[in-house]
Parts: structure tokens; C-alpha cells; sequence
């Protein structure tokens, strides 16, 4: 069985729990040219709003801290000059859903979903949204959300609508995780629960340990076979094992997760790129996560126009 190439990353400029690497368009232009050389087609805006940031001066969202560069503007033109497509990503109050109030979350992302679309659908690099409420199990009313959300996304562009969730696993949620059998058995309910609302799943693949994860991704391609959900992996291309947030990831278990996917997931993604893997990367260690890749994928250095 050959190992899939990364072919998607997640793009994280609404900083949440990663340093920014202060990149401006020359940088972006060099990491998207970088993209289009080594096979990676596809890029998620992970959140193009989270409480008061944003990365348009949107007029639907109140309170917003100031807007100084269009990123949204610069990231799709620049993907449209290098032949990729883009995922964008919705807006996280990172408040009302919280409090189980649902319906005030959709109320805010509805007009900026529109007004995401009237300023980026004309590029021809907008290919999907993505739903950017992460959740582990059937709970903040993620079924409501993914129903109401991902159906207006529709609505404004039928384009394939994707969800990254996670594993209730230990890693990430120590005694409150869940057995696999749990969780495959909340996924099971939310799936049927939200038929239509996505098409994509690519579930996050550090939370559960490294001797969990083939029979996790196993039964995830069986719930999408079920469902008619297009199954992907996000491969999490940082590390959750050492005591800091977060270093690069160790190659040796990057390759085992890999692996383990390949037979099921039709496509592999990773958060993220940029910060973990890139030879551009403000981490040294990432530089060499990727010449570890790059020598297992066979990418040739004149692949990577250097």
C-alpha cells in the first residue's frame, strides 16, 4: 500500500494557540508557490473570524479589533495566481455556542457568510466552506449548528461544506475521554443527525494514542461509507507528547499516522503546514520534518525550485 502525500493544509492567521510567523504577501506568495511544487491543491481558512479578530474588516461582525491587511484578499489571489483552491472557514464567537446558545451563533455567521461570499466567491480559487466549530462528541449543540451553518453555506454556494473534528481522546481530555466505542457511538448519532448539512470529514488524528488510531480511522471510514460523508484525515503535524505547546512533530510518528490513514482517508491534510513543516517555517525543527517527507515521498530538491 503507497503512502498518500499531504495534499491539504489548514491556514491559521486567526491566531489561537500557535505563535504568528509575521509573514507578509512575499512570504505567502514563496509558501504557496512551495504548495503547488510538492502536490498540496487544497487550503482551509481554519477561522476567518474568532471573537474580535478577523481576517477581512467584515462589516456584519461588531467590535472587531482593527484590520490592517486584507488576508482573505491577499490568500485567494494569491491562490488563484498558483492553482489552488481554498476552504473558507467560518466565524467562532468563541462565546455564545459555548453557553448553549446556539441560535445566536448562527445568527452572526449567517450575514458573514454572505459577505465572505460577495467579496471572495468571484475568485476562482473559492472551492468550500469549512464549519469551524471543532467538537468532539454530541454536545454545544453541534448537531444544530452544522445543520443551520453548513446548510446556509449552501445555500449562498453549493460547494462541498468540510468539518475537522476530533477524537474524545486522552490526550487532549485526560479523564474525560471517551473509549472508542463511545465515540463512534456519539459520531454515529451526529452523523445521521446532519445528513446533507457537510460532505466532508477529516478527523483530527492526535488525541487518541499512536496503538489507538488504525482502529479509530478504521471505524470513521466505515461511519462515512454509511453516511455517504467523503472521509479525510487532518493529519496533526505538531507534537502533543512533549510538555510544551506545541514543537514539530517527531517524523517517526508522523509516518505511523500517515500510514495508518492511507488505506482508509481518500485525502490527507494537516494542521499545519506552515508553522510545523514548512522549509519556511519559523521553527528549525520543521525544516527538518520536512526534508525527512520529502525523502520518504521521494520529492526530488528540484521539485522544490531551490
Amino acid at each position: 500500500m503507497s503512502t498518500l502525500r499531504i495534499s491539504g493544509t489548514f491556514l491559521d492567521e486567526i491566531t489561537h494557540d500557535i505563535p504568528s510567523q509575521n509573514w507578509g504577501e512575499k512570504e505567502w506568495d514563496a509558501e504557496f508557490a512551495l504548495y503547488k511544487r510538492i502536490g498540496i491543491d487544497t487550503l482551509i481558512i481554519i477561522r476567518a473570524g474568532y471573537r474580535n479578530k478577523c481576517i477581512f474588516p467584515a462589516k456584519s461582525i461588531e467590535g472587531l479589533l482593527p484590520i490592517y491587511v486584507d488576508l482573505g484578499e491577499m490568500f485567494y489571489s494569491l491562490a488563484d495566481k498558483h492553482g489552488l483552491k481554498i476552504f473558507f472557514g467560518t466565524y467562532d464567537s468563541g462565546f455564545h455556542w459555548w453557553r448553549r446558545t446556539w441560535w445566536k451563533e448562527v445568527e452572526i455567521n449567517k450575514p458573514f457568510i454572505d459577505e465572505a461570499y460577495e467579496r471572495f466567491g468571484h475568485h476562482e480559487s473559492f472551492g468550500g466552506w469549512y464549519l469551524t466549530h471543532e467538537t468532539g462528541k454530541n454536545d454545544a449543540h453541534i448537531i444544530e449548528l452544522f445543520n443551520a451553518i453548513g446548510g446556509h453555506c449552501k445555500s449562498v454556494a453549493d460547494l462541498p461544506v468540510l468539518i475537522s473534528p476530533y477524537p474524545q481522546g486522552s490526550k487532549q481530555l485526560g479523564e474525560n475521554a471517551f473509549t472508542l466505542e463511545e465515540s463512534f457511538d456519539h459520531w454515529d448519532r451526529i452523523f445521521e443527525a446532519t445528513k446533507g448539512s457537510f460532505d466532508i470529514c477529516a478527523f483530527q488524528d492526535g488525541q487518541v494514542h499512536y496503538q489507538e488510531l488504525p482502529a479509530f480511522i478504521k471505524a470513521i471510514g466505515e461511519l462515512g461509507t454509511k453516511y455517504g460523508v467523503t472521509i479525510w484525515s487532518n493529519l496533526e503535524t505538531f507534537d502533543r507528547d512533549m510538555p510544551i505547546k506545541f514543537p514539530p512533530a517527531d517524523w517517526r510518528y508522523l509516518r505511523f499516522k500517515m500510514e495508518a490513514a492511507s488505506g482508509i482517508a481518500e485525502k490527507i491534510i494537516t494542521f499545519e503546514f506552515a508553522h510545523f513543516m514548512s522549509p519556511h517555517s519559523c521553527y528549525p525543527a520543521a525544516h527538518n520534518l520536512f526534508k525527512r517527507y520529502c525523502e520518504h515521498m521521494g520529492i526530488e530538491p528540484g521539485e522544490l525550485g531551490g
